[in-house]
């Protein structure tokens, strides 16, 4: 079992958040023994999208 990089964690979230992850990297994730890295990028990457959202909506009113 290989430990993933925070590199590889981010990208992980990301095709998950966008809906293009792959099913090996999708068992690949489930294989990790803590799932505490996903959850913590998972999140910042969640409110990182609600900040450029709002970050757009003011630029345009």
């Amino acid at each position: 079992m290989v430990k993933t990089n925070l590199w590889q964690v981010f990208k992980s979230v990301a095709a998950s958040v966008l809906g293009v992850q792959s099913d090996a990297n999708y068992k690949h994730d489930f294989e990790q023994p803590s799932f505490v890295p996903f959850v913590i990028v998972g999140v910042l990457f969640v409110l990182g999208l609600i900040g450029i959202l709002v970050l757009i909506v003011n630029l345009v009113l």
